[in-house]
């Protein structure tokens, strides 16, 4: 197993890849639930959601970790969940049946960009510092997602979106406890800081009565039967769900290329071009999994950006996603009592995070505007629009614009203006609604 997973390559250990495991499981565990509460506003059966969300994720994780070897956890994403359920299903008026046609067109399409080679030479494409700009935007997004999970930031009015939260109530001084106490931990370098954090936040959550102990240990798993295999392809057959296919198409391509690379990026597993090398692997394991995740009866499934915590942990090889996979595998008849760690136990491990993910910034060419400004688009709209997909595609674009206005279009790499044009559908086809 050690020679599989190329232990020697990356320079770790079954110790270190177990417990980078059980921390991205941790951080990311939160899925189970939240994908089934949003998917519900379109109207998807929430019990057989939760069993769907979790066959999603074992398969897409196994199959990261086992053919692509790579340290991510696959899971149903997040906007792209939001997107389905509000935009779509509520706005639009389209059945959730209909909505899932556009998850497994979506999929297929990938796939065969995959194979093809097409989407890796894309990926390759991409200038420098706006693969660094992809980790730093994540890292941020993270960090936000973490504030907010623990009461330290919420929503505002307009004019002032967002505020201080309310810093007085025993739940955040609890969080900003765990985040000085994961502070502490990483900086005495004590293994699984991350991990030791999460669990006993929770553990003095529940001690202090302010969330209940879970009613049960073990539970049989739901019956997927109401959602599975119930694509609707002649619903979606009609001129006007082609913004829907390019919408959930643009969004999957752009958040998964962005967090690859950012991931890997952190992991130290890009090349001397900061390219991934063999990034088809992942790549495919992703568009894989988006089928997979639409015959369950889910939405898009990708790699997750929460998967930087079991890699902050020291995981590098593909055992760190089989750990991910085997515990959503116990999950299935756990649920209960891993569903019951509160967002204040792992929001300061986001945060945390956050930090971490802004070295790239360092490798930015704060001396070439052409360069930087690009990359500040990309990191900045990704967190003020709350949403990966915008922050890369307003990137792209504006690379492509700027060589353009001054008279730099060498620069531009083929597989850039394909990303721009590409990018540029997202905002045409988009479905607007407020």
């Amino acid at each position: 197993m050690r020679a599989f997973f190329e232990f020697d390559k990356h320079r770790t250990d079954y110790q270190t890849e177990i417990l980078a495991g059980l921390t991205t499981f941790f951080t990311v565990s939160y899925v189970i639930i939240v994908n089934p509460a949003i998917l519900s506003a379109a109207g998807i059966p929430k019990e057989a959601s939760v069993m769907a969300t979790i066959l999603t994720a074992i398969f897409g994780t196994l199959l990261m970790g086992v053919y692509a070897k790579r340290p991510f956890a696959v899971a149903p994403y997040m906007g792209e969940n939001a997107f389905i359920a509000y935009t779509v299903v509520q706005a639009l008026g389209y059945s959730w049946q209909t909505a899932l046609a556009a998850i497994f067109i979506s999929g297929v399409l990938f796939t065969i960009l995959t194979v093809s080679g097409l989407r890796g030479w894309l990926a390759n494409a991409i200038p420098r510092t706006l693969k660094h700009s992809f980790s730093v935007g994540i890292g941020l997004f993270l960090a936000f997602i973490g504030f907010n999970n623990m009461g330290m930031v919420s929503l505002g009015v307009p004019g002032a979106p967002v505020k201080m939260g309310n810093i007085s109530e025993l739940s955040v001084m609890l969080s900003v406890a765990g985040l000085l106490l994961i502070t502490a931990l990483l900086i005495l370098r004590i293994a699984g800081a991350l991990l030791i954090g999460i669990i006993f936040t929770t553990a003095v959550f529940m001690s202090l009565k302010l969330i209940p102990f879970p009613e049960a240990l073990v539970s049989m798993p739901p019956s997927l039967s109401p959602v599975f295999l119930q694509i609707d392809f002649q619903g979606a057959m009609t001129w006007g769900f082609i913004g829907v296919i390019t919408s959930v198409l643009v969004m999957d391509f752009v958040d998964t290329m962005g967090t690859l690379i950012g991931l890997s990026s952190r992991a130290n597993l890009l090349d001397a071009a900061e390219n991934l090398p063999e990034i088809e692997k992942p790549m495919l394991a992703d568009a894989l999994s988006t089928i997979a995740a639409s015959l369950f009866g889910t939405t898009t499934a990708g790699v997750y950006i929460e998967s930087a915590a079991g890699i902050e942990q020291g995981g590098k090889s593909g055992l760190t996603a089989v750990v991910v996979a085997l515990l959503f595998a116990c999950a299935v008849f756990f649920s209960p009592l891993l569903t019951s760690i509160p967002p204040q136990a792992y929001g300061p491990a986001l945060v945390v995070i956050g930090m971490l993910m802004l070295q790239p910034v360092t490798k930015f060419d704060f001396g070439n505007y052409s360069e930087l400004m690009p990359a500040f688009l990309t990191v900045s709209l990704m967190i003020f629009t709350f949403n990966i997909g915008v922050g890369i595609t307003a990137g792209f674009i504006a690379y492509a614009a700027i060589k353009v206005l001054t008279g730099n279009i060498r620069d531009i790499h083929p597989g850039m203006w394909i990303l721009a044009a590409f990018s540029l559908t997202f905002y045409l086809f988009y479905p607007y609604h407020s």
